[in-house]
């Protein structure tokens, strides 16, 4: 199975979009439910944009939540100077106990699961998703599967 390490460091280039932002993430008369509403529409599902069918390595797991802490650090109006905490960010943005962006990604991955598993036996993402190959793995440490990830 192929990493799709290059697909999540396309998806985490993106930081234009960010930085695009950053005169409204700093702005101090939008209210934070506004910017995270912006974040929401425009930055997170942007990152999470096919992400159903990826198999994240924890490497890739790390970038993807550190470029969610950014923006909200930012929203936050918090410099990294400040090491203000994370649990503090999101206290302070109102997103304390909501799910991160990589328990969306799970979410949408068990959607995804869900979708293909009530599809008729001949359509082709099913085939594929019970497809057993016929080769050997090859030696060494072994890549996770979709279906393991899942």
């Amino acid at each position: 199975m192929e990493d799709n390490t290059t697909e999540i460091k396309h998806r985490l280039s993106k930081k234009k979009t960010i930085n695009a932002l950053n005169p409204i993430w700093w702005h101090k008369n939008i209210t934070k439910n506004r910017k995270l509403c912006i974040y929401q529409t425009i930055i997170q599902s942007n990152l999470v944009y096919g992400a159903e069918v990826w198999q994240i390595p924890t490497r890739e797991i790390n970038k993807i939540l550190s470029t969610e802490m950014d923006v909200l650090r930012r929203s936050a109006r918090k410099s990294r100077i400040e090491r203000t905490k994370n649990e503090r960010i999101k206290e302070i943005m109102g997103v304390k106990g909501q799910l991160d962006i990589i328990d969306i990604i799970q979410k949408k991955r068990l959607q995804w699961y869900g979708h293909v598993k009530r599809m008729p036996e001949e359509r082709i993402p099913k085939l594929i998703m019970e497809w057993i190959p016929l080769e050997r793995r090859k030696s060494g440490r072994p890549r996770k599967t979709w279906m393991e990830g899942v």
